[in-house]
């Protein structure tokens, strides 16, 4: 299939990549679109209005499922240490840990109503990357919304990488979804959780075939993991990264690039994106894109996954139970327990 590349439309709005549909009317093509853009930090309502433009202007272009990246709204906190060594946390810290936590959304909650409404306006599936707030404890969180603006419901990263362990939680087993869609079955891991095999083995048995992966990871190695589980789950993969500036992130003295603020200009590129979108056999069909931000399109030949399981199925014809095997403990763990909530469910069913 041919690449098809235009130009901005509006107000040096991002660029759309597109994929020529196929010849095949015997399998449900659908177009589908990966946000490259950065949150406007600490300001939730306005990333929500930025994430509505990008969502009309996906949709003016025919789109029915449109991806965002890890974090869009409530944001990736890019280069902050948050105050914390061995130890030790500074007064800064727990300041910049408590402006992140107000940016962050309750899942539900009125920023969830307006995804919602969103998604049922301009009548396309929504998968979106939020910074979830539960309590006092901050997790990075996937929302899944259908195109009749209904939420579905969401995936907590179940493992954060790094120096994300000190601000985020711990995803459990209960939000590893797969959404059965009018246009197919949608998942989702997050950034390098994709790396974990006993993870997409999971969304594999569940018939994952559009498998998003919001990341923040802008590495060209990304796009080796990204081939490998289109290959591996022989499903479509649609990675959604930001493209960030230094002057998409509050000044210095407020927000600081530990170990780089110095060597940065307000145009120095700290995150480059390369979203990208690859079908089942391997081919990548947009992307990916480093160039900014962007709007990166592609027509997905859903055809394309039994052609592709045909040849391997890793949980079907390819797999041997007899010999390997998952268990997944996908119920909820709650650190507390109410026996008296538990009675009085009990009661209610008798």
């Amino acid at each position: 299939m041919a690449l098809v590349t235009t130009t901005p439309t509006i107000n040096d709005g991002p660029l759309i990549s597109e994929v020529d549909m196929g010849s095949d009317f015997n399998a449900l093509t659908v177009r589908a679109t990966v946000v490259q853009a950065s949150t406007i930090f600490y300001d939730t309502p306005a990333t929500l209005d930025k994430a509505e433009r990008l969502l009309a202007e996906a949709a003016s272009y025919g789109s029915q499922l449109v991806v965002f990246p890890e974090a869009f709204i409530g944001g990736y906190p890019r280069g902050s240490g948050f105050g914390v060594s061995i130890g030790n946390r500074t007064a800064k810290g727990r300041e910049d840990f408590r402006k992140y936590h107000s940016a962050a959304i309750d899942v539900p909650g009125p920023e969830v109503d307006r995804l919602a409404v969103m998604a049922g306006k301009y009548k396309v599936h929504l998968v979106m990357g939020v910074i979830e707030r539960d309590g006092y404890t901050l997790y990075c969180t996937v929302l899944f919304f259908d195109s009749q603006g209904h939420y579905l419901g969401k995936h907590r990263k179940i493992m954060p990488t790094a120096l994300e362990r000190i601000i985020w939680g711990f995803g459990d087993g209960s939000t590893i979804p797969v959404f059965e869609t009018q246009i197919g079955k949608i998942g989702a891991a997050i950034c390098w959780e994709n790396k974990m095999p006993l993870l997409r083995t999971a969304m594999y048995a569940k018939g994952v075939e559009i498998y998003c992966a919001p990341t923040a990871d802008s590495r060209e190695l990304w796009q080796a993991s990204m081939t490998h589980i289109a290959l591996e789950g022989g499903c479509f993969v649609l990675s959604a990264n930001q493209f960030c500036r230094r002057k998409d992130y509050p000044p210095a003295p407020d927000y600081v690039f530990e170990g780089s603020e110095e060597n940065l200009t307000p145009d120095s590129v700290v995150c480059a994106g390369g979203s990208v979108i690859i079908s089942p056999s391997g081919a990548v069909l947009a992307g990916p894109n480093y160039e900014g931000e962007a709007l990166i399109s592609a027509d997905l030949d859903l055809g394309e996954i039994a052609r592709a399981k045909f040849d391997f199925d890793v949980v079907g014809h390819y797999a041997r139970p007899e010999v390997l095997s998952l268990i997944v403990k996908d119920h909820p763990t709650n650190p507390v327990t109410f026996a008296s909530a538990s009675t009085k469910t009990e009661e209610k069913t008798k």
